[in-house]
């Protein structure tokens, strides 16, 4: 009895911090629906510049996510073990990193014009898409700054401010886009450059907020973050790099797959393109769940093995994972009981309807083992264990998924007509491998800790990734 006491009071810990983050995640996605509805008010071309423009920012600022996601576990295995010192050093080494990094890709977002030419853009969008990168370039060193304050806030099991902090970023960006993109109260109509400032202008609201934020909770570790850096005990840079890089590789590995496979069903037809787009949309949404409770479940694991408790490292585990699993089944169940009504609301065409209906009940399929793969990931992140999973994802997406989605959507494979359901089958198995391998990941760690934990308790549980 007392056991599933225990499992319930650790299902309410995750969940209580899932939600917030999950609406943290919604003001994100909220930004990027304002600036598609607001530049298409201006001008159909401008509205296209802005798309081209966010498919060319987006792996970038995915790739610093990923990197700077390395500063989570960092501090919740710190705040675990009660050394706020380490915290702090985390946070402030985020900080110059990400900075540092960001000031470094912004070149790489000068110079695409050469690339926008070889990719066929309209000659028309072109400049737009130009300005566009240009003004928005300007936030990438803002975001490694606020990347860094806000996941040292998560890492603290404070997901309520990086919330807080998203929704005043998008309130800064809906005031500014207007201002800037229809010219208001005597500035000058950008159109979609004006977007691209409005982006950046958010970023460094978000940033000042988030450190008012960090400054007011008087989380201790938070203290004289922006303070000259003094010589403090933690992580080095290289291990953040071997921490970070592998995480910003596997989320650009995972984004470029579903880009790649967008190249390859473009082939096949703007009715298909369109189904395609639906389901892989609609399934975006829903991530935010999974991804959400795999942000908790780091913070968890990684402060459960701060404060070297096998226990209840072992029940977090098993909890997270298993509200993954539920919650995939709920997700499943919704899509497979409404796909006609899904695919209605985005499309008045009857064919595209029912191509989406047929997508969308493999997207449901798709929920189960992405939810495992996801959730796996992130209780590997808390144990500072990232290289070996690159490689999984790696072997996963690209050795298995990508091949038999080909196979089976263009090539003939199986008989198959060519067509998109090859494709989610292939991205099917792609999940199903990941989660598998990753699963067995995690089982390793756990034994590894375990053992580490009940051991002396000098080494560090991740000191060994092999």
């Amino acid at each position: 009895m007392r056991s599933r006491s225990l499992y319930l009071q650790e299902a309410g810990s995750l969940l209580k911090l899932t939600a917030p983050l999950v609406l943290g995640q919604l003001s994100q996605t909220a930004m990027g629906f304002v600036d598609t509805v607001m530049a298409g008010r201006y001008s159909a071309v401008d509205l296209a510049a802005v798309a081209v423009g966010s498919s060319i920012f987006f792996p970038v600022f995915l790739f610093m996510i990923g990197l700077l996601a390395a500063v989570t576990p960092l501090v919740a295995q710190a705040h675990g073990s009660g050394n706020p010192e380490a915290a702090r050093h985390a946070i402030r080494q985020g900080m110059v990193i990400g900075l540092l990094i960001g000031l470094a890709l912004m070149p790489l977002l000068w110079l695409m014009t050469p690339v926008m030419i070889w990719m066929g853009i309209s000659a028309e969008v072109i400049p737009i898409t130009r300005e566009y990168l240009f003004a928005v370039s300007w936030g990438l060193p803002l975001v490694g700054i606020f990347l860094a304050l806000r996941n040292g806030g998560d890492g603290f099991a404070k997901p309520r401010l990086s919330m807080y902090t998203g929704f005043f970023g998008l309130l800064v960006n809906i005031i500014a886009n207007y201002l800037l993109i229809y010219g208001k109260l005597g500035l000058p109509a950008l159109g979609g450059a004006g977007c691209g400032w409005a982006t950046s202008l958010s970023l460094l609201a978000m940033l000042l907020f988030m450190a008012f934020l960090l400054k007011k909770s008087r989380i201790r570790g938070t203290e004289r973050l922006f303070a000259p850096p003094t010589r403090s005990k933690g992580a080095s840079t290289a291990s953040f790099f071997r921490l970070g890089l592998p995480i910003g590789l596997a989320l650009f590995i995972e984004c470029s797959i579903f880009a790649l496979i967008a190249l390859f069903i473009a082939k096949l037809g703007a009715e298909v393109v369109a189904a395609h787009q639906i389901a892989l949309n609609f399934t975006s949404l829903l991530y935010m769940l999974p991804y959400s409770l795999s942000i908790a479940l780091t913070v968890r694991v990684g402060y459960t093995i701060g404060a070297a408790r096998t226990d209840q490292l072992r029940r977090t585990m098993a909890t997270g994972l298993g509200l993954a699993l539920a919650g995939a089944m709920l997700t499943c169940l919704l899509i497979l009981g409404f796909s006609a009504e899904i695919a209605a609301l985005y499309s008045p065409d009857p064919g595209v309807q029912q191509l989406a209906a047929a997508l969308l009940c493999l997207a449901a399929i798709f929920q189960l083992p992405d939810a495992m793969q996801t959730n796996c990931a992130g209780i590997l992140r808390g144990c500072k264990d990232t290289r070996v999973p690159l490689l999984l994802m790696l072997f996963a997406y690209w050795g298995i998924g990508l091949p038999l989605g080909y196979g089976l959507g263009l090539a003939g494979l199986g008989g198959l007509e060519p067509g998109p359901h090859g494709f989610w089958i292939g991205l099917i198995c792609a999940l199903a491998t990941a989660a598998t391998l990753l699963g067995l990941r995690v089982l390793i760690m756990l034994r590894r800790l375990e053992q580490m934990i009940s051991g002396s308790g000098s080494e560090s549980p991740s000191s060994s990734q092999g």
